[in-house]
């Protein structure tokens, strides 16, 4: 169980990963790809253009560096805490943040992450452009700008006419690498359902380009649900946690509780 207070388990980090648990994870990293490329050929898209963030919320440090093993080399962090807990015992994984950030975990999310997928307001662009410019000087951070695409009020996110209004400020933030959007879709009652949404991030992304070249053509949403909807609307980034690692248990330990957050914060948008 990762340690609370952030330190890293590297307990067993020399030992090989145990050979069920990389064979499971190699099954259900065939069936996921399997699923992406079929959406991709539905599309006409190259499978090769769409990367896979396996979501390893509360899933611990030996099991991950199974599925390091297992070819799931990206993973994706809710929680700036969890992932310090994990990172030193998992080599070879880069890691996204796909959860809310507090402002006053920026610094460690910057030295941490590889990249920032949920940057939810000017104020903490901002914040996140000074970090990496102390930390990482001439190394610009990587991050994806949420979008609250259904104007849904429980989830976090510039509204799409906010965002083409702060994007040229954004833009000319020189520490910052804009790779594109991020997107929470609503709770659905089929993935069918939730094509509406993925499809205006896409056409939201095509129509700020006109004016921002500066923002990158990333486009992450999708999960264990609907990412293979989402892979037809044009993701080229897909967070998948239940489809690769299997359902989650129903209570969290208590050592894994949310951190406190945000009045304004929804929760664990990365959770897939």
């Amino acid at each position: 169980m990762p340690d609370p207070s952030g330190a890293a388990d590297t307990a067993g980090i020399a030992d090989p990963p145990d050979s069920a648990a990389v064979a499971d994870l190699v099954a259900a990293r065939t069936r996921v790809l399997a699923a992406i490329d079929a959406a991709c050929v539905r599309s006409g898209r190259d499978p090769s253009g769409v990367t896979l963030v396996a979501v390893s919320k509360t899933v611990a440090a030996p099991r991950l560096r199974a599925a390091v093993a297992a070819g799931l080399v990206t993973l994706g962090e809710n929680r700036v805490r969890e992932a310090e807990g994990k990172a030193a015992a998992v080599p070879g994984a880069s890691w996204h943040l796909v959860g809310p950030l507090q402002a006053n975990k920026a610094r460690r999310a910057v030295a941490l992450f590889d990249v920032i997928e949920t940057v939810d307001s000017v104020a903490l662009a901002v914040r996140l452009d000074r970090l990496a410019g102390e930390l990482g000087p001439g190394r610009p951070l990587p991050v994806l700008l949420q979008v609250n695409v259904d104007a849904d009020p429980a989830k976090a996110g510039f509204r799409p006419g906010d965002l083409a209004a702060a994007l040229p400020a954004l833009a000319r933030l020189p520490s910052l690498e804009l790779r594109g959007l991020m997107t929470v879709g609503r709770f659905v009652a089929t993935a069918e359902d939730a094509r509406a949404t993925f499809r205006s991030l896409r056409t939201l992304a095509g129509a700020l380009r006109v004016t921002s070249p500066n923002l990158g053509s990333a486009l992450s949403m999708g999960m264990s649900v609907d990412y293979a909807v989402a892979v037809e609307e044009g993701a080229t980034i897909v967070r998948v946690g239940r489809a690769l690692f299997g359902e989650r248990a129903s209570r969290v330990p208590q050592d894994l509780a949310p951190e406190p957050v945000r009045a304004n914060d929804p929760g664990p948008a990365g959770l897939a």
